[in-house]
């Protein structure tokens, strides 16, 4: 009995040192909520007249003596002494140590470790935005919690395994034709993969006329034809005004002309310069005038004959132009003698 208390002491300060390291370490293990988990612990040599003692953060879970199993179920550790964890909680998280010892209380193996526990990670989304600036197109795993969680990439069923972070960046050159993206991310109990997106990046957007619905661009082409139309019909109806316009100018101007020349004849006074203008059927070219003589030239008799049209009218009469002017004969002159 003393034997045993002793060796049960030295156990116990065996334990709480490897306790106190175990929880300045790093974790060997991890697992989630909900699992289920075996101590990586292997023991080929272990026989039923062997001590096996596991503790939980110093307290005892399990307690096995010559074959009899004083603390937890004999169904809780493997035939190589493997300690089995079941439906874990949060509270499963700390240090496991598992001590073999032969009957006298000596020392056969020893084994710590520190478990930790994790969320499951949740199903990422897979999202993605054309970049017609940089022509690229750029893909984001939209996941909660990304905190100490590892990203991976898959295109066209082939992993991308230079691609670690939440996003990643493809030229629009690459994505001719139909290619398909996928994303995962894990931590050390889960993973959990997105759904697979394949991206269209068209061209810029077309002008603001093609963002309408059919029925209101053809109701706008009907409407500026209209208006088209309208004003075709208001220019031609313009210049047919102007047009008739004019011609009752000229009729006018025409009828003010004839006017003045029936007045001109109605009181017997036709002006050289009219009948020049305006001849008529019946007037012929004016009679060429004699020139001027000369007052110091000596005035030559003249032989008259028969034939010799009359003497020349004075100036008086002159001046005072025949209603109508007669054509006139010319005879033969006689030369003078």
């Amino acid at each position: 009995m003393a034997c045993f208390t002793t060796i049960l002491h030295v156990i116990i300060l065996l334990e709480f040192i490897n306790v106190s390291a175990g929880e300045k370490g790093n974790c060997e293990i991890y697992a989630a909520v909900g699992q289920s988990v075996t101590l990586p612990f292997v023991f080929d040599g272990l026989v039923n007249s062997y001590v096996v003692r596991w503790t939980h953060n110093s307290k005892i879970i399990f307690y096995r003596e010559q074959g009899r199993v004083s603390i937890g179920k004999s169904t809780d550790i493997s035939a190589t002494g493997s300690l089995l964890l079941k439906v874990l909680t949060s509270a499963s998280a700390g240090t496991y140590r598992v001590n073999i010892l032969y009957p006298n209380g000596t020392f056969v193996k020893t084994w710590t470790g520190r478990l930790c526990m994790m969320d499951n990670v949740s199903k990422p989304e897979l999202n993605y935005v054309c970049d017609l600036k940089t022509g690229a197109v750029n893909l984001n795993c939209q996941t909660a919690k990304p905190q100490d969680l590892v990203f991976s990439w898959v295109l066209d069923g082939k992993t991308l395994t230079s691609e670690t972070k939440q996003t990643l960046s493809i030229s629009l050159t690459q994505l001719k034709g139909e290619r398909s993206f996928s994303c995962s991310v894990a931590n050390k109990v889960s993973k959990e993969s997105s759904s697979i997106v394949r991206p269209t990046c068209k061209s810029p957007s077309p002008p603001p006329l093609l963002c309408y619905t059919p029925k209101t661009v053809k109701t706008a082409l009907i409407g500026g034809a209209g208006v088209i139309l309208l004003l075709l019909i208001i220019i031609i109806v313009l210049c047919c005004c102007y047009r008739r316009k004019k011609s009752q100018m000229r009729l006018g101007d025409k009828g003010a002309l004839r006017m003045l020349s029936l007045n001109k004849r109605e009181d017997g006074a036709i002006s050289p310069e009219y009948e020049t203008m305006h001849p008529t059927e019946n007037s012929l070219p004016p009679t060429p005038q004699p020139p001027p003589r000369a007052c110091y030239q000596t005035v030559q008799p003249e032989v008259h004959t028969e034939s010799r049209p009359a003497e020349l009218p004075t100036a008086a009469e002159e001046q005072q132009p025949s209603p109508v002017p007669k054509p006139r004969t010319k005879n033969p002159q006689t030369p003078n003698i």
